[in-house]
């Protein structure tokens, strides 16, 4: 089986913009309207991924999911009815909301899903900043006269990456993407956020967002101290229950393909093109569902692809 692309679904969002036009040569769907989200990969109910072209052009994942999946993905995945990841594309142009996503132990009786992902930088400014975790020594009595005062961002630890660093988020941490950030997340598949400050500004509507101090104050983990970008582990970016990321890089000619053929994977190609064993190419900015026992890919040029797959696979 051929390897398989979908159509992005792009979200309009207060502070977005339009890098994927100039980064990625995309089309978006309205010319004047701030675009800050493009979910590649998604199976949610109200959300689906629509293959663009081939044999299945206008399946939905799920469809594949619920009636090829183990042609096309394998086996060993029954305990999820969803496709269980959601990829996507952020291009912030502004401050994101201070937020934290719920630990798992606390989602259901908060009335959420836990979010457990990870940010990999495709593209940043120079000094952009990212807020993960908490000044040392902040208590929770001090964040909550911060939430009070409006100066919550005095107290959320900032890092400053640099395209190619990746930092793992998990349920429970504190964080928001600073202005200036072209970024591939990997995350579970959830849409609960929990905002606990928006720097003092107005939604698209002229009005304030909606805050949820009180889910955020029970889902933070108050013992999350100053955390840096993360260091790989060889080709490992992340590697956790829901899935694993790994940053491969290829030198023209070499080739890529799932590390088990009995089991799919996604790529993700943050620089360079690759090329399907039918002839068609995949250029930067392109997000491929891999099927299992297809034929591997290989780079048209020296290039970077990130790999996603699921635990076990």
């Amino acid at each position: 089986m051929n390897p398989i692309t979908f159509k992005p679904l792009y979200m309009e969002r207060v502070w977005g913009g339009r890098e994927l036009v100039r980064v990625y040569h995309r089309s978006l769907p309205d010319p004047d309207k701030p675009y800050g989200e493009s979910w590649e990969i998604v199976d949610r109910e109200g959300e689906q991924s629509v293959v663009d072209e081939g044999p299945l052009a206008g399946q939905t994942l799920h469809q594949l999911w619920t009636a090829r999946r183990e042609e096309i993905f394998g086996t060993g995945y029954e305990k999820y009815p969803r496709f269980p990841i959601l990829i996507k594309v952020l291009d912030a142009r502004d401050d994101l909301s201070i937020q934290v996503h719920p630990p798992a132990h606390l989602a259901s009786q908060l009335g959420g899903e836990p979010k457990t992902e990870m940010w990999y930088i495709a593209d940043c400014e120079p000094g952009a900043k990212l807020y993960v975790g908490l000044k040392q020594g902040i208590t929770r009595a001090d964040f909550e006269k911060a939430i009070e005062g409006g100066s919550v961002e005095q107290c959320v630890h900032a890092v400053t990456p640099r395209p190619g660093d990746s930092i793992f988020i998990r349920s429970g941490r504190l964080h928001a993407i600073g202005a200036g950030f072209l970024i591939h997340e990997i995350q579970q598949n959830s849409d609960t956020t929990y905002r606990v400050f928006d720097w003092n500004r107005l939604g698209l509507n002229g009005k304030p967002r909606q805050l949820h101090v009180d889910q955020s104050m029970a889902s933070i983990d108050f013992d999350d101290f100053e955390p840096a970008m993360d260091l790989p582990d060889g080709d490992n970016l992340a590697n956790c229950e829901y899935f694993r990321t790994d940053k491969k890089s290829l030198a023209s000619g070499e080739t890529i393909g799932n590390p088990d053929r009995t089991k799919f994977s996604i790529l993700s190609v943050a620089e360079g093109t690759l090329m399907s064993a039918e002839g068609r190419r995949y250029n930067k900015g392109q997000f491929i569902l891999v099927p299992r026992s297809a034929a591997p890919l290989q780079a048209a040029c020296e290039s970077t692809v990130l790999q996603v797959t699921l635990p076990g696979s």
